[in-house]
């Protein structure tokens, strides 16, 4: 495991890079969370093989954090990604990631199709997200903006606990980021453009392997089956819940390798659509080889 920063601008990007080889993937990390969401994810598909690279946007984790709101948006996070995977010289890599990161990884491929060769999406943020995230994050922005002084140290002691389970510090690090940066990641996010439109997805070609969960009303298993629908070369797999990946991920691990393997084992993308798979029976609990496949 390597630990770096790249440049962005006048910004550093901290990543940090697991494995060697020349089958590469690159995670991105959820809002408000940072790579280190990954520290499981990232060494197990390096013991299969690849080199992992996981990435901090501006605004999280060990990127710098300017207080600028204009900086937070689909369109400059896949403008720092893109930067990341031109300055490692990464030859189109794989992209991912949760929420966030799955939008992110969208944003890139619609904007900048050469730079990858497939995607892998969890838990994508769409249309019919915007009512959950309206409830969701408008209580979090006015507590951010209005509670500094409360939540300054309360971010400071959370930064002195030490790591210790992935799912407790998923959560603890929601509250080990600086209040004044988070406020404006989240007026970024909620005032810009959040996603390619439908009409943009739609021309996008690569392969993707797309997770959704269901009974989450920030990220409702709708999106997921649009982005499906939308994305000719896509596989569609329901996870059983939110937890799942965090607290039993062997099965989709399974899914995330074998979406990788396919992806890398044909070579330079064909002009033809790859076949499309949906995987939705008993929300998510039959073996990735009982997909069927949708005509």
């Amino acid at each position: 495991m390597r630990e770096d920063w790249v440049e962005f601008e006048d910004w550093r990007l901290g990543y940090t890079e697991y494995g060697t080889g020349e089958r590469v993937v690159v995670l991105v990390h959820g809002l408000l969370m940072n790579r280190r969401m990954c520290d499981r994810l990232a060494p197990a598909l390096a013991e299969q093989g690849y080199r992992v690279i996981t990435v901090d946007l501006l605004g999280h984790g060990r990127s710098d954090r300017p207080p600028d709101m204009r900086l937070y948006n689909m369109p400059g996070f896949a403008k720092q990604l893109a930067a990341v995977l031109e300055r490692l010289e990464l030859d189109r890599p794989v992209i991912g990631g949760t929420s966030l990161g799955a939008n992110v990884s969208i944003e890139l491929a619609a904007t900048y199709p050469e730079l990858s060769r497939g995607l892998f999406l969890e838990m994508p943020v769409l249309d019919n997200a915007l009512v959950g995230a309206v409830l969701i994050f408008t209580p979090a922005l006015l507590g951010l903006r209005f509670g500094k002084p409360l939540l300054g140290p309360l971010s400071a002691l959370a930064r002195r606990l030490p790591r210790t389970h992935l799912l407790a510090d998923i959560l603890l690090d929601w509250a080990r980021q600086d209040a004044e940066s988070s406020s404006a990641v989240l007026e970024g996010v909620l005032f810009g453009r959040t996603a390619p439109p439908s009409e943009e997805r739609r021309r996008i070609d690569q392969p993707a392997l797309v997770i959704g969960h269901p009974a989450d009303p920030l990220h409702p298993f709708s999106d997921s089956d649009m982005l499906y629908e939308e994305l000719a070369g896509s596989r569609l797999v329901e996870a059983s819940s939110i937890l799942e990946w965090r607290l039993a991920p062997e099965r989709l691990d399974s899914e995330l390798t074998r979406f990788l393997g396919d992806v890398y084992a044909s070579g330079e993308r064909s002009t033809d659509a790859p076949e499309r798979s949906r995987d939705t029976a008993e929300r998510g609990a039959q073996a990735p080889e009982q997909a069927r496949a949708v005509q």
